[in-house]
């Protein structure tokens, strides 16, 4: 029995390192500039710039309006306006910012509530790279009926370079991929339970 355990050990050990060196490898890409969509979400958190490119694809026109999801209750927004370098009468037309959410999984429902009350329906996303798996996920659960199109910003953290010599780096990736893996399993343990509903519907 004991031997069994270990060898059970062993391969879910075998089958993470896998999975995160797949992560890891993945979450760094090339990123064509988005085709138009009806509006841009930028999350807070990780990097400024996750925020300025939110900006600059609005500037661009690739979506009517933007949110900034999850920005500090204390801060203004002519302070967050002013640490974009956006413009007043950009931020007053076309910015909307959100001050509920306070991690990933309530930047999924801050977006899902601002989408439906403006009925967007196809949304840019942007945040880090490595952070990008995880709040897809979250988001595309939180807002099924719309179409999600990731737009990461790379960091210093996914370059093979860093992590595969670095434990802290290691470790921020390996933190952010167990993360994700606990998104897909709650989703498919919610699954699993909506299949059994619709069976006992289909008895009934």
């Amino acid at each position: 029995m004991r031997s069994l355990l270990l060898w059970g050990a062993l391969i879910a050990l075998v089958a993470f390192l896998v999975g995160f060196w797949n992560f890891a490898e993945t979450v760094r890409q090339d990123v064509e500039e988005p085709a138009p969509a009806q509006a841009i979400v930028a999350l807070t958190g990780g990097s400024l710039e996750r925020l300025t490119t939110g900006v600059r694809l609005l500037e661009e026109h690739k979506g009517e309006r933007l949110l900034i999801s999850g920005v500090n209750r204390i801060v203004t927004d002519a302070e967050l306006l002013d640490a974009l370098d956006a413009d007043a009468s950009l931020g007053a037309c076309c910015i909307d910012v959100g001050r509920s959410a306070e991690d990933t999984l309530g930047n999924a429902s801050e977006t899902a509530s601002w989408a439906r009350q403006h009925r967007y329906t196809n949304i840019i996303l942007v945040t880090d790279d490595y952070h990008m798996p995880r709040s897809r996920a979250e988001l595309e659960a939180a807002l099924p009926e719309a179409q999600i199109h990731p737009y990461p910003v790379r960091t210093r953290w996914t370059d093979p370079a860093l992590w595969r010599s670095d434990l802290g780096a290691a470790s921020r990736l390996g933190a952010e991929y167990v993360k994700y893996l606990v998104i897909r399993a709650r989703e498919a343990l919610i699954g699993l339970g909506g299949n059994d509903a619709d069976r006992a519907e289909g008895d009934a």
